[in-house]
């Protein structure tokens, strides 16, 4: 039997960060139906533009705005929130897959990077979350396969 790769713990880490999370047309549209508001009113609200990206804010505490001893909007999240940690630079790059088990406890070093691989890109394309164009995609969900 083959060992998850990767199990939500909810611990939370992967929603603290200064930069926010890159939002695309469709990751907005989820989102502010699950919040009931408009397009508009999400991103007036609740996000910032940078490099010609829209980013989710964060807070004071540098967590996104919608983390509140969890994931207030699970059902809307963003894409890039849906991957995680099935991001590019962990499925190319066996030390950033090692680097991500001291701050994401739901990474099981066990199952080996290759199957944390094999494992990962058969989700990303079970959930349609590769991306492939670097003007509105977050990066980390940009593939050349």
């Amino acid at each position: 039997m083959t060992e998850n790769a990767f199990e939500c713990r909810m611990c939370g880490h992967c929603c603290q960060g200064e930069g926010g999370i890159v939002m695309t047309a469709k990751d907005r549209e989820r989102l502010a139906a699950f919040l009931g508001i408009d397009v508009d009113e999400l991103v007036s609200r609740y996000a910032h533009t940078r490099g010609g990206k829209i980013h989710l804010n964060v807070g004071e505490n540098n967590y996104c705005v919608f983390f509140k001893e969890g994931c207030g909007v699970h059902p809307g999240r963003p894409d890039i929130c849906r991957a995680w940690p099935y991001f590019r630079g962990n499925l190319i790059d066996k030390t950033s897959w090692e680097m991500i088990q001291d701050y994401c406890p739901g990474v099981n070093p066990d199952a080996g990077h290759e199957e944390f691989v094999r494992q990962g890109r058969a989700y990303l394309r079970k959930e349609d979350l590769l991306r492939y164009d670097p003007e509105s995609s977050p990066n980390a969900l940009i593939s050349d396969e």
